[in-house]
């Protein structure tokens, strides 16, 4: 194990679960700092995105294993910082190297899915933060081979998010096929995953309409490159709104990065015919439906769309546009000390693109 860079630690702060459920706790502690085993980094991470799904972790409201029966007590999966120790048989990373943390900490990288675009699939996908200790703590381990480089030109808080929000924007955006000049509709488009998705639906070539509540919501997709902007707050009609600013025939994709019944309940209404909903946003299991009456699907040819997250490639191909001055994120950075109240803000939906935490500021 090579550490010729950098001073380590014993222990680390961290986010540590202390409660599941509904009223979960989280609070901030020191942890041990873990070494690299075969095959592995140790990063020092400078910065860490806040993503609902961490709050969907610590809830235990999604479909999926939960932390406790893996032993893990720390969320999340936006990570970015620095490569600080090497484990046996590391030869194409360095000590000093900047590297990112994904929603995928790893997969088989052999199967039909990984040798597509679709390894967050994986059968033996592990997952940053349920199934292994996630970006919640300053210290963490990646596997080399699925631990995504950094481009100089993002700094660690732009880095960070784009692991996460950026990239599934990214490949929700590229399989929709929503072609240059053509109509886009984000459903959240002020939030922190719909925000990334108005910035690269533009760098794509497509006309966005964001669609949120409020003003300040307003000025930032606007901003951004929204051609239009409807808010839900003050439009009577917000799928009549849509359909007349697409041509009056409706949008090529819309994009549900808003978890609610009615931002679902709405989407196929506001698509043309041959439009595809992408379903991005991920509520809590059993209160939402995507889709609508067969019928109305069959009649206009709807197709609607689930997306994950995204691939190696994808975070590579996002961070090319943040590379090149075109993927901005919004964010608010935020002390690891108040970690537990910026995930309260999230939680409320007080959050104005996205909250990233800062490791070296206490």
């Amino acid at each position: 194990m090579s550490t010729s860079v950098h001073s380590i630690p014993p222990t680390c702060k961290a986010g540590v679960v202390k409660r599941h459920g509904q009223a979960f706790e989280l609070a901030v502690e020191e942890v041990p700092v873990p070494q690299p085993g075969p095959g592995q980094l140790l990063l020092k991470l400078n910065a860490t995105g806040i993503c609902y799904s961490d709050i969907h972790y610590m809830l235990e409201d999604l479909p999926l294993p939960r932390m406790g029966d893996y032993g893990v007590r720390s969320p999340g999966h936006e990570g970015a910082g620095v490569v600080v120790a090497l484990g046996e048989g590391v030869t194409d990373w360095n000590v000093g190297d900047r590297g990112g943390v994904k929603p995928t900490w790893d997969t088989c990288m052999s199967c039909e899915l990984c040798l597509s675009t679709l390894e967050c699939h994986c059968a033996r996908a592990i997952s940053t933060g349920l199934n292994v200790p996630g970006t919640y703590q300053e210290y963490i381990l990646s596997p080399a081979k699925y631990t995504t480089r950094i481009p100089p030109e993002v700094d660690d808080f732009a880095a960070g998010p784009i692991m996460c929000s950026g990239s599934t924007m990214y490949r929700s955006l590229a399989e929709s096929a929503v072609k240059p000049g053509e109509w886009a509709a984000i459903i959240g488009a002020g939030g922190g995953v719909g925000h990334m998705g108005v910035q690269l639906a533009k760098a794509m070539g497509m006309r966005v309409i964001g669609v949120d509540g409020g003003t300040d919501k307003q000025a930032l997709c606007l901003q951004l490159g929204c051609e239009a902007y409807v808010d839900f707050q003050a439009t009577k009609n917000i799928v009549d709104e849509v359909v007349r600013i697409a041509d009056g025939k409706g949008a090529h994709g819309v994009f549900v990065t808003a978890t609610s019944p009615s931002a679902y309940a709405a989407a196929t209404r506001m698509a043309r015919i041959g439009g595809r909903i992408m379903c991005v946003g991920m509520p809590p299991l059993g209160t939402t439906i995507a889709g609508d009456d067969p019928m109305y699907l069959i009649l206009r040819n709807l197709k609607v769309v689930g997306t994950l997250t995204g691939s190696l490639r994808d975070t590579s191909d996002a961070l090319a546009f943040a590379a090149r001055g075109l993927l901005n994120p919004i964010y608010e950075r935020v002390p690891i000390d108040r970690l537990p109240e910026a995930v309260s803000r999230l939680r409320a939906g007080n959050v104005r693109g996205r909250l990233v935490v800062d490791f070296n500021s206490g």
